[in-house]
């Protein structure tokens, strides 16, 4: 009779700018933390998308997604700064996980996982694709709606609506 093998811990490495998280990041967090054993969640270093700045500092990105994290006992945080599949590796993560909102997402992701797959063979990407409510959401937009002092508390955690509040010098008696 032969003793049952032990399967390896499965570390899954969700990668983003996060400028700021938003529910539909959190989704997908929360969704890879239900399938692998530990999700590291990369906060991303490099320059703004369109070459704009960013409107939180690296250390604030990493902050707002720990805290908004916080109550996900497998998940940890941390802030890179290399290519991704060299950090997967350095961090020992099997699979690299990006959510999905629109076939726009696909395009883009789907030139990444092929670069990637070409530099390291031994990391695999998975998509999980977004729901339908979270479709539509991008950091960008919430930037946009926060900076207009339009309605944006159901799209983010209460810490990064506190924040933006602070980014935004928005008076709301809602904002602490």
């Amino acid at each position: 009779m032969s003793t049952p093998s032990v399967r390896p811990e499965r570390r899954a490495l969700v990668p983003g700018t996060f400028d700021p998280i938003t529910e539909g990041h959190l989704d997908i967090i929360r969704r890879a933390a239900q399938i692998f054993d530990e999700v590291l969640v990369a906060v991303a270093a490099s320059p703004a998308k369109g070459g704009h700045g960013r409107l939180f500092t690296l250390e604030e990105r990493v902050s707002l997604v720990r805290t908004s994290t916080a109550d996900i006992s497998n998940v940890r945080v941390e802030p890179f700064s290399e290519l991704l599949v060299e950090f997967a590796r350095r961090m020992q993560a099997d699979v690299v996980v990006k959510g999905l909102r629109a076939i726009t997402d696909f395009e883009y992701e789907f030139q990444m996982t092929a670069m990637n797959y070409e530099i390291e063979r031994n990391i695999e990407t998975v998509f999980i694709m977004s729901p339908p409510q979270y479709m539509y959401l991008s950091s960008s937009i919430v930037r946009e709606i926060a900076s207009l002092n339009g309605p944006f508390e159901q799209f983010v955690s209460p810490c990064v609506y506190e924040a933006l509040c602070e980014k935004y010098h928005l008076d709301r008696t809602d904002c602490k």
